[in-house]
């Protein structure tokens, strides 16, 4: 797992009948739970593997920023 703080938006999903956890700051991450605790966790994983494919990759990775805000 990573200490990296990045903001986790949590929604139910009607279509996939799950939580969905999305990581804004990190293009494409995201995750799925049958419970917010679950997809939170599943979110907590895809964090440290998107983390650690970007290294491997050479490419960026972003500062965690704290809350976003949307209009």
């Amino acid at each position: 797992m990573t200490d990296a703080k990045y903001e986790i938006i949590l929604y139910w999903s009607k279509d996939d009948e799950m939580f969905v956890a999305e990581v804004p700051e990190l293009p494409g991450c995201m995750a799925d739970g049958a419970s917010y605790q679950e997809a939170v966790a599943n979110a907590e994983l895809v964090i440290s593997e998107w983390i650690e494919t970007a290294r491997e990759l050479g490419r960026p990775i972003p500062a965690p920023r704290g809350r976003l805000m949307f209009a």
